[in-house]
């Protein structure tokens, strides 16, 4: 299952990067080399969470539709 966290976007010779923090490689059993997706979503969600609210207490996201991340999978 997809693990949500929050990191800085470092420099990394002439590219960028992200630090996984251990608990996370630990809990996803990943080991270098491995190949993962990685999805952007900027800190700053004021107009989003105005909009649609924050859902307190709620559990953690599950996909329902899994045939979605097939396809994309399948695609590539």
């Amino acid at each position: 299952m997809a693990e949500l966290f929050e990191t800085k976007v470092r420099e990394i010779g002439t590219s960028f990067g992200v630090l996984i923090p251990i608990d996370i490689v630990r809990s996803e059993k990943l080991k270098q080399g491995d190949e993962i997706m990685v999805s952007v979503l900027r800190k700053n969600l004021k107009l989003l969470k105005e909009s649609f609210g924050i859902a307190k207490g709620a559990g953690k996201f599950v996909r329902d539709r899994t045939d979605r991340l097939e396809r994309l999978r399948n695609a590539s």
